[in-house]
């Protein structure tokens, strides 16, 4: 008998890595007994990545969330373990270091165990505070070496990398194949290198199913001297998510190593409430694509969890496509062909912008970029025309160095638009902000929370923390799964045209507008436009009043309020004012110039910076932040 293998249930990345969201608090409390019960997790990843930010995006608290779901693990002797990404925190964007401080806090308090540490360009002076923030709460740390397959990422290049982190502090190495592309011999060797110079380091494998290399890999680590392998459940497991416990667990067993027995009545119960909790609602953002074996991700090597947020998305972004197609008389683009060009795209971006390793956040920047500039292309517009602010930090060094040199016509655009380079230290360009938060907190009556867990989460999520805050996050999340359901109900049974009642019954309750609307009216023979509320209109944009149109010819009741020229989205997604809660917003009566940041449009987990293309004086805001938008709408106008 070979020495023994445990085994980890990612159970929060199997359900990011096949769709948008993760189950509820109360859906998650109900199925933690019966993973308990199979008897054979030694560690369960309970939250990090997307977690905090999908519950606040149902309008819950992501705080109880974590509280309730890991107490029962450690009950039970059963470790957890959070995925988070150094610089970035638990978001996109950089953190400042206070916040990154508290938040180790916070989720030891929470009762995480393992902080698994990643940085999205293996710049290890990003992990560096983490890894001592980490053993300062008294959590274990886990640095992770991102896998991706480039001329630059060979075996010396991760051994090196594993060595620096051990040098400085981490108990533990994962082995982080994010996209499942990396070639198993390759790996064994990385794994046996570590182990060689460091056989008390335990090394945990984490891999995703994709183009099918996993399996093979699984069992080269652990020839290699691998002590924890992660595993997903069907039925998400396969496809974008992770190979299957009872495959890797009879592989192993195969092999003569000492792996865990299952208890399979209680695995058929998990795997029960795993369907319940898809069937609930969770399904119907889970993409039937995303339960596929995908041999072309090969190529572009983007990973699980962003493929299962890709193809949520990629209806909207080829619905934009065919919208300026039809207007142009052109072809209508299948999902397919745009599928085929963004990966033709990706793997014309990457090298270019440094070969950042394929991860969260660099894989949805490099994605993100690709997707923009197939976009703006079949516009007839030029490749490299919308570049998101975070995405110019991390070509331009503010968010680790790269690990290639960057192609000269980046370099050449960069120098063209007065932006700097940056060759300090990353987290010096964002200074503390804890006390701002605090204050803000202070001044809207908002407790601070257990532990400062809530003065955590609004300084790490400020806009979506709002959101939860104010109502509007549930709202919305409940409005979208109703229609998703109806048009799910809608496409299984034929349509029956509807009779159109010449009067409201007096029974039936008028739906009142959720988003602020444009009206015109008259006032004593002038005709007005001005925008009107309903229910609570705290937040809501003020419109001037102006004089509109003559009152014999007024504007049609979707024209833009304000005078002057229209301030159009560039894209599809939400509105904005400003990235922080910190931030000062633009509003009505501003004087702007040329290339000024008037708003973002947030898609694809970036916030999207719209800028002045002329100057003048804000004379209407058409949205209220948080309302979505498609491309081509009014956000605001100026004279």
């Amino acid at each position: 008998m070979k020495r023994e293998i445990k085994f980890s249930l990612v159970f929060r990345d199997m359900w990011q890595s096949a769709g948008k969201y993760v189950p509820t608090v109360d859906q998650l409390t109900r199925v933690a007994p019966a993973i308990i019960e199979m008897g054979c997790f030694a560690r369960v990843e309970t939250n990090g990545g997307g977690f905090e930010q999908v519950n606040l995006l149902f309008g819950e608290n992501p705080n109880r969330a974590v509280r309730e779901w890991t107490k029962p693990f450690h009950e039970a002797g059963i470790q957890t373990h959070m995925l988070d990404r150094a610089l970035n925190g638990l978001r996109m964007s950089p953190v400042p270091d206070d916040v990154r401080q508290l938040f180790y806090q916070v989720k030891k308090a929470q009762g995480t165990d393992i902080a698994r540490t990643f940085c999205g360009l293996n710049d290890v002076r990003n992990i560096a505070p983490s890894i001592k923030y980490a053993k300062a709460a008294g959590m274990i740390s886990q640095c992770s070496l991102c896998i991706t397959h480039s001329p630059i990422h060979t075996v010396e290049y991760y051994t090196k990398m594993a060595m620096e982190l051990i040098e400085l502090g981490a108990d533990e190495i994962c082995i982080k194949d994010m996209a499942g592309i990396g070639r198993p011999h390759s790996l064994g060797q990385i794994v046996a290198n570590i182990k060689a110079k460091h056989p008390e380091i335990p090394v945990q494998y984490h891999s995703h199913a994709g183009p099918g290399f996993n399996v093979a890999s699984i069992l080269e680590v652990c020839n290699a001297g691998c002590d924890y392998i992660d595993v997903g459940m069907e039925p998400l497991s396969w496809g974008t998510g992770h190979a299957d416990l009872l495959t890797v667990q009879a592989m192993l067993k195969d092999a003569g190593y000492k792996v865990p027995e299952i208890n399979m009545e209680a695995y058929m119960k998990v795997r029960s409430l795993i369907q319940e909790f898809m069937d609930d609602f969770l399904g119907l953002y889970i993409s039937p694509k995303n339960r596929l074996m995908n041999s072309l991700l090969i190529g572009p090597g983007l990973p699980g969890g962003m493929m299962g947020s890709l193809m949520s998305d990629l209806e909207k972004n080829l619905e934009t496509i065919n919208k300026n197609n039809i207007k142009n008389n052109k072809p209508l683009m299948s999902q397919d062909q745009l599928l085929i060009k963004l990966f033709d795209e990706v793997a014309y971006v990457w090298p270019r912008v440094g070969y950042p390793p394929l991860v969260t956040p660099f894989s949805q920047y490099v994605k993100n970029l690709a997707l923009m500039n197939v976009m703006q292309m079949e516009k007839g517009k030029a490749r490299w025309s919308m570049i998101a602010d975070d995405i110019w930090d991390m070509i331009l060094g503010k968010a680790g160095r790269l690990p290639g040199p960057l192609a000269p016509e980046i370099i050449e655009k960069a120098k063209a638009e007065g932006r700097e380079f940056f060759e300090g230290n990353p987290q010096d360009n964002y200074p503390d902000s804890l006390d701002k938060y605090r204050k803000l907190m202070n001044e809207k009556q908002w407790e601070t929370g257990e532990d400062d867990e809530e003065l955590f989460e609004y300084a790490m999520h400020p806009a979506q923390y709002e959101a939860y805050r104010s109502g509007k996050a549930k709202v919305e999340f409940k409005a979208d799964v109703a229609k998703k359901k109806a048009e799910k109900q809608g496409a299984a049974k034929p349509a029956v045209p509807a009779a159109t009642p010449a009067t409201t019954p007096a029974n039936v309750t008028m739906a009142m507008p959720t988003t602020p609307q444009i009206m015109t009216v008259d006032v004593n023979g002038q005709a007005f436009k001005v925008t009107v509320a309903f229910g609570d209109t705290a937040g809501a944009p003020s419109a001037p009043e102006t004089p509109a149109a003559p009152a014999a010819a007024p504007a049609p009741a979707a024209a833009p309020a304000g005078a002057g020229k229209e301030v159009l989205s560039p894209l599809e997604g939400k509105f904005f004012l400003v990235k922080g809660a910190s931030d000062t917003p633009v509003k009505v009566g501003d004087v702007v110039k040329e290339g000024d940041v008037l708003c973002y449009v947030e898609a694809m987990k970036t916030y999207n910076a719209v800028r002045a293309e002329f100057g003048g004086t804000v004379t209407a805001i058409c949205l209220a932040s948080g309302d979505a938008v498609s491309e081509d709408d009014v956000l605001m106008t100026i004279q």
